[in-house]
């Protein structure tokens, strides 16, 4: 199946699909190897991992679009893209939507925020009026029509508007083609009731650690109705502890603990599985 096809089949499961977020064709290979059905390409992380500088729109389409197209190679499992607020006007969108397409993704994120976006869990961010945010989203459902993808639409209204705002947008954005819906920063668990009794659709929750969001366990946002539970920052979270970590201990000579074992970091990188089947073609050249 097309990545595409293999998020609907999963959707249509009707069970909350845990998402660890990647930021780089390593994180998502290990969240494959962990059993995870599908990934995110968090923007936070992948600025952060890619360019080193906070998600506040630094990184430009291709850059994205590059870092995705490297990310859906790794791995086999179904990748969402974030396409940010579409990189401009609707043909912009659209444009980001094919591109999304082409470098593999099973499905891209478009939102409302005006650019320069921010993170949805920190301060000072913003929304486009109605009208723009309807254009960006059915621009991505027009792109779709050539380039086989899903539309994950998501809207940050309830900050500067309220939850009633957010939920006719999401409600409008559905209307307009969006495939799943994402109702950003929630701040109650009530709130998070609302959203899923109220929109049509696979809903989608997105749990940052020390966000404004409640962080449910997986049963409670199962039994609410999302389809989908993302976690944009547990692993680039992890990844900096730890290394912050054993760069303290080897700026001191100090013994390096809870480091992975050589073998098993060769063989989740893929060292084993390269010289596996390169044997293969090996033992035909001699073979000749």
């Amino acid at each position: 199946m097309t990545p595409p096809d293999r998020l609907r089949a999963l959707l249509d499961q009707e069970r909350l699909l845990v998402m660890p977020c990647c930021f780089d064709p390593l994180s998502a290979k290990l969240i494959e190897q962990a059993g995870f059905p599908l990934t995110f390409m968090s923007g936070f992380a992948a600025s952060a991992a890619r360019i080193g500088e906070p998600d506040l729109g630094l990184m430009s389409y291709a850059e994205v679009a590059d870092q995705a197209r490297a990310i859906a190679d790794a791995v086999s499992i179904p990748l969402i893209g974030d396409g940010d607020t579409g990189y401009g006007n609707a043909m912009n969108v659209r444009r980001t939507v094919r591109g999304f397409a082409r470098a593999g993704c099973a499905a891209v994120m478009i939102e409302d925020q005006k650019a320069p976006k921010r993170c949805g869990h920190t301060p000072g961010k913003e929304v486009v009026d109605r009208e723009e945010a309807f254009d960006r989203i059915r621009a991505a459902a027009d792109a779709r029509a050539s380039d086989d993808i899903l539309i994950l639409a998501r809207t940050d209204a309830r900050h500067e508007h309220g939850l009633a705002e957010a939920i006719d947008r999401a409600h409008r954005f559905h209307e307009l083609g969006a495939d799943i819906l994402f109702v950003e920063a929630p701040k109650t668990a009530s709130e998070m009731r609302t959203i899923c009794a109220e929109l049509p659709g696979p809903k989608m929750a997105n749990i940052v650690e020390g966000g404004e969001t409640p962080a449910l366990s997986h049963a409670e946002l199962q039994d609410i109705g999302f389809s989908i539970a993302a976690y944009p920052l547990t692993l680039l979270a992890a990844a900096m502890q730890a290394m912050t970590r054993a760069l303290g201990q080897l700026a001191c000579d100090a013994p390096r603990d809870g480091l992975m074992d050589f073998a098993e970091l060769r063989r989740r990188i893929g060292f084993d599985a390269y010289y596996e089947e390169s044997e293969t073609y090996r033992s035909s050249a001699r073979a000749r």
